[in-house]
């Protein structure tokens, strides 16, 4: 009887990780605001994305979005290219007036959105049309500082 309940376990963990989109499985790694500022490090903002998966995926179609820490309206900037897996993707964003800072290195996509420092909020959404609302549905959301998402 033990080893069944192991088994029916087993079986019920594993069809729940089959039936997950590949989606699923790009992540935002990283998020770095206040590009440019006096003493930032980099020139530019720049989202960063990994594939945690063992498939490739296909962004096409996809997007990086931002909203200020209790905003509702999201800046879009569409991301395209084909994710390996344990593979990043450089999204650079909008440079700060710092012409000391250390430029980036070659990014796969390239948009303008200006992202603060320290509060905001970036999602990964599957599709290029704008999220709305202070805490969306997303495929990855990450709020930093004191953004009104969990």
């Amino acid at each position: 009887m033990r080893h069944q309940r192991r088994l029916s376990w087993f079986v019920c963990a594993l069809s729940v990780l089959l039936a997950l989109p590949l989606q699923a499985q790009v992540l935002i790694s990283q998020v770095y605001g206040g590009g440019g500022n006096s003493g930032a490090q980099y020139k530019n903002d720049f989202i960063e994305l990994f594939n945690a998966g063992s498939s490739p995926v296909d962004l096409s179609g996809w997007s990086v979005q931002y909203a200020s820490s209790a905003g509702t309206t999201w800046a879009v900037t569409p991301v395209s290219g084909i994710l390996q897996p344990g593979q990043y993707l450089l999204v650079q964003e909008a440079a700060g007036a710092n012409t000391l800072a250390t430029p980036l290195p070659t990014p796969d996509n390239t948009g303008t959105i200006a992202m603060s420092g320290t509060a905001g909020k970036v999602a990964l959404h599957n599709a290029i049309t704008a999220l709305s609302g202070a805490c969306p549905v997303a495929q990855n959301l990450v709020a930093y500082g004191s953004a009104n998402c969990p």
